[in-house]
């Protein structure tokens, strides 16, 4: 579908316009308390300064929405299938807009009380609430798709903490009888690249998640059953969820980034390359699979992995408990707003 179509589709169907709004709000909220995960580290060691890291991160993500989705789309194809709105496609965009809707409200308290919580976890439990919500049982949820999430978040965990405790070993090891201050000076240099494959990543792999939402709401406007379809964007999508991601980000994000990079472990600059460069490995690999993962839970295990290759007490335990504890009860949390939002848009409309 082309861009003037859908416009005017949009001011045909008020639900799809609502939809759209809605979805774009999430899209700037993700960029807005996301996309700050993907510069922590950089930040944090001052190889950059906050504001220009920001505009960094706006402009890769861009990139990264833009030339991943061309490469491949199989993330977006993944959350496309992974729900069920039921056999009316009237009540099943209401449902999608009850999602966003709770997307926005748990992504804006999670940047108050600067938790670096998941965005793609909430989008995942918001749209799983509202589809349960919708057909009364389980059967609105493609547990096909749905299992890429588990492989997610192992993925994501495991790869994570695993390369970036033996990233952080190796560079230790390289580096042991180097002059100091040249070796500081290549990695602050190469944090900075760093940074902005992360923030390429980040916009590869979530971009694509509110892509599928674009394309399931201009479905169902149309009076399309979705399941089982196979997701294929358009480039003026591609354009449109980048520049709203990079929009969220410019605007900043200064309490996710101290929550991220700063308060768990205290790093230098050969620890975050090491921490930027096995998140962004992490992440490509998901993202060449098709599984959904979170830029947030591969940045914070890969920082946890490279502060315990140090010593397990340089980890600040007390801080991972306490995100440990978010992205836990992001699931059931997020999901049951979805759930109560759905009844409530079914009620209302």
């Amino acid at each position: 579908m082309g861009f003037i179509e859908f416009f005017q589709q949009m001011f045909q169907s008020p639900t799809l316009l609502f939809s759209t709004l809605l979805t774009l709000g999430v899209v700037l909220v993700n960029g807005w308390t996301d996309a700050p995960n993907a510069i922590a580290t950089c930040v944090s060691t001052r190889a950059i300064e906050v504001r220009k890291a920001i505009i960094m991160a706006a402009i890769f993500n861009f990139l990264g929405v833009l030339v991943m989705t061309i490469i491949n789309q199989s993330v977006a194809d993944t959350i496309y299938k992974m729900v069920d709105f039921g056999s009316d496609p009237k009540e099943g965009l209401i449902g999608l807009c009850a999602a966003m809707a709770a997307i926005v409200i748990w992504a804006t308290a999670a940047w108050y009380f600067g938790i670096p919580t998941s965005e793609s976890h909430a989008l995942i439990a918001g749209l799983t609430g509202a589809a349960i919500a919708m057909h009364g049982s389980l059967d609105g949820v493609n547990g096909g798709q749905w299992i890429k999430v588990i492989y997610g978040i192992v993925l994501s965990t495991l790869l994570g903490f695993g390369l970036g405790f033996i990233s952080a070993k190796i560079t230790t090891a390289v580096c042991r009888n180097k002059n100091r201050l040249k070796t500081e000076k290549f990695f602050s240099g190469g944090q900075v690249a760093g940074g902005a494959a992360m923030a390429f990543m980040h916009g590869a792999q979530d971009g694509q998640k509110f892509m599928a939402i674009f394309l399931l709401a201009s479905a169902l406007s149309q009076g399309k059953v979705t399941s089982g379809q196979t997701v294929t964007a358009p480039i003026w999508l591609m354009l449109l969820i980048s520049l709203v991601m990079g929009l969220g980000t410019s605007i900043g994000g200064y309490r996710i980034i101290k929550s991220v990079g700063m308060d768990m472990v205290k790093l230098k600059p050969y620890q975050g390359f090491a921490a930027d460069f096995s998140s962004t490995l992490c992440l490509l690999a998901a993202s060449l699979f098709g599984i959904p993962v979170s830029t947030t839970h591969a940045k914070t295990t890969a920082i946890m992995g490279v502060g315990a290759a140090k010593r397990m007490s340089n980890v600040k335990w007390s801080v991972v408990k306490e995100l440990i504890l978010t992205w836990v009860c992001t699931f059931p949390g997020c999901g049951l707003l979805g759930f109560l939002m759905a009844k409530l848009f079914l009620f209302i409309f």
